[in-house]
């Protein structure tokens, strides 16, 4: 399994939105990134700059490159637009991390 970081960004005053909307994750969604070898999704979020820091666990990174042609992604990232910094097809800015430490 590989280790996959990487960071968005959340607009101000909204972490309640955000959370709630994850909570109430679509299960078509999770279907999919399971269905792609996602295990071990965790978001977290930092109060100071509203930066959302992601790690996942993958088998091969190479279906991530997929997710993004999937119309139940694309629809999950138009439902997320109007709280997190978007790109133009409405995916979220994100950033790779480069891991430096992992201790299992």
């Amino acid at each position: 399994m590989k280790r996959v970081g990487f960071k968005m960004k959340l607009l101000p005053g909204f972490e309640a939105e955000y959370k709630k909307r994850h909570d109430l994750l679509w299960p078509d969604l999770q279907n999919l990134l399971k269905a792609n070898g996602i295990r071990d999704y965790s978001i977290f979020l930092d109060e100071e700059t509203n930066y959302l820091f992601a790690i996942l666990s993958i088998g091969d990174v190479h279906l991530l490159e997929l997710l993004p042609e999937n119309a139940i992604m694309k629809s999950w990232w138009a439902h997320m637009k109007d709280i997190m910094e978007s790109n133009p097809d409405n995916s979220p800015v994100s950033i790779p991390l480069k891991e430096l430490f992992y201790m299992s």
